[in-house]
């Protein structure tokens, strides 16, 4: 029954790929949505192919080889050391039901990841460029932090290293923190869209779709329940039976984060924001994302009230005060709940009488995020950009990445964009 179960929990993640494509080409350009559509398929299919080949040798899982080394009297375990062009999945070699069900799980965990910089490079990130990034974070990024959590790595074994409980993840930290991190890096080396700090005030451009969107948002509802399920199964043993409960808490953390924006943004500008609601929705679905079925209804509710206000907040403070331009809010939604979420884990999982040395786990693993895998992220994307540069030139920028990258729009019987009157 568990496998069973785990496979078709495995087969919903698609689901998830589909919804944030929706809404991140929803929140764009309408001169841009075919380019945002495409970039998705691109990098799912060379995420899939690179993880396999590459990645999963340094990704690793719980029992199989692994490169470690000894410092201060602890052996630290680093990084996996399977061995590559996917050998270890080869119809002549023996393998087992666990391997093979992380790695097809991780192939759409890693495509996930890859996703989320497509929405903060929203209209101006080239295809190349993608491509390029969503390969570099197949084969080094996600399977660093993925081994560190997942596969028996120095996180999941805090316990011999610093005699602290082990650093949980049930996918906020290693899936979606990790791409609302490259979502920031690729802000920061983009720069604004053409038009968006005219005269030094941020200017709005709305999104062109919003029905995308929030149909987006329900798609999403049954990827993410997936998703949580499958990685609360392979990676930490959670039996079958518990999935309901997996998915009563990402409905009740998704309603939470929903409610929050619909609330504040009624409060603060007298009507409800659509496209705000909706990524509080996906912010509730981030941050429940930590809990592997082990935090209660409440705590749900409340992790997911906490996301959406946070991203009301953040949203604005990275538009109007520190001037990135994030069209979905990839970077407040998927890096800020993600956060939030492991960090109300330790807060509200049992913790066996030691709440203080759960907290501080999960804080290790925070810090080990922004202290190590951001500057990895953002090192790695400047060196990439002098190869293969990331923003396409000013006339594309405003011409749109459906002409510009593939020649055709996606609603060619527009004939004016209304950010056309926006000045330059």
């Amino acid at each position: 029954m568990n496998l069973a179960v785990c496979l078709l929990c495995i087969l919903l993640v698609p689901l998830a790929t589909a919804g944030l494509a929706l809404i991140h080409q929803g929140l764009g350009r309408s001169r841009s949505a075919a380019h945002a559509m495409f970039a998705t398929l691109c990098a799912l299919s060379i995420t899939a192919i690179v993880f396999v080949l590459v990645g999963f040798s340094w990704a690793g899982y719980a029992g199989g080889a692994a490169h470690t080394f000894h410092l201060v009297g602890k052996d630290w375990n680093v990084l996996g050391a399977e061995p590559f062009f996917a050998a270890a999945l080869a119809p002549t070699a023996q393998k087992n039901h666990y391997v093979l069900f992380a790695v097809a799980l991780q192939i759409f965990s890693v495509g996930i990841a890859s996703l989320i910089p497509i929405s903060a490079g929203s209209d101006r990130w080239r295809l190349v460029s993608i491509c390029a990034c969503s390969a570099l974070l197949a084969a080094v990024v996600y399977p660093l932090f993925s081994h560190w959590v997942w596969g028996m790595g120095w996180l999941a074994g805090l316990t011999t290293v610093f005699g602290l409980p082990p650093f949980v993840d049930g996918g906020a930290g290693a899936v979606q923190v990790i791409g609302g991190l490259a979502a920031l890096s690729v802000a920061w080396v983009l720069g604004p869209r053409q038009g968006k700090y005219a005269e030094g005030n941020a200017t709005a451009i709305p999104g062109h779709h919003i029905v995308f969107v929030l149909f987006g948002c329900l798609l999403a509802l049954a990827g993410w329940t997936g998703l949580d399920a499958a990685i609360a199964m392979i990676f930490y043993g959670v039996n079958a039976t518990q999935v309901a409960s997996i998915a009563i808490a990402a409905m009740l953390s998704a309603a939470g984060g929903c409610l929050a924006a619909v609330a504040i943004t009624q409060w603060r500008y007298r009507k409800p924001d659509a496209s705000l609601s909706a990524n509080g929705w996906i912010a509730g679905l981030v941050a429940g994302s930590a809990g592997c079925g082990l935090i209660s209804p409440l705590a749900a509710i409340f992790i997911g009230l906490v996301a959406g206000a946070l991203v009301t907040l953040l949203v604005e403070a990275l538009e109007l005060r520190l001037y990135i331009d994030d069209p979905g809010g990839a970077i407040s939604v998927h890096a800020g709940a993600g956060l939030w979420g492991l960090l109300a884990f330790g807060l509200f999982a049992p913790a066996n009488g030691n709440r203080g040395g759960l907290i501080l786990s999960q804080l290790v693993g925070i810090a080990t995020l922004l202290g190590l895998m951001l500057p990895l992220i953002h090192l790695s994307h400047l060196v990439l950009n002098r190869f293969v540069r990331f923003r396409v030139d000013a006339d594309g920028d405003w011409q749109g990445m459906d002409i510009r990258e593939l020649g055709a729009g996606a609603y060619p019987e527009f004939v004016i964009h209304a950010d056309e009157f926006v000045p330059r």
